[in-house]
């Protein structure tokens, strides 16, 4: 069955640097643009960046743009989402997402979910 994996998460001060894994398996990593969302205490969760399958098509929520960079390993089946200058407000659970095809910030077109990594950024 497919899985995805988040890692990197944790507590990290202001200004400080974090970089998220996720480890798929169970599917053609390739064929699958790959999202990030989170999801913040009390708030909906939104939508972070997602890159596609080749990895050369990138888009990032105007909340991050600028301070975070996803790259994908088609050959290790993971993703990353590396994020720099951190706020308090990037406090959140960071879930990865698969959905087959074309890249979309749409979590509802998402097929697959990871389980979530809990990043705390302190002031």
């Amino acid at each position: 069955q497919v899985q995805l994996v988040e890692s990197g998460g944790g507590l990290v001060q202001a200004g400080g640097s974090l970089r998220l894994s996720c480890a798929a398996s169970g599917l053609t990593f390739s064929s699958y643009a790959m999202g990030w969302f989170r999801q913040a205490p009390g708030k909906d969760r939104e939508f972070v960046g997602t890159i596609s399958g080749g990895g050369a098509l990138k888009s990032y929520a105007d909340s991050v743009k600028g301070r975070c960079t996803l790259s994908r390993d088609n050959a290790k089946n993971t993703v990353y989402l590396q994020m720099n200058s951190l706020k308090p407000e990037d406090t959140a659970v960071y879930y990865c997402a698969a959905k087959w095809g074309d890249y979309s910030d749409s979590e509802e077109l998402m097929n697959y979910w990871g389980q979530g990594t809990q990043v705390t950024v302190s002031s």
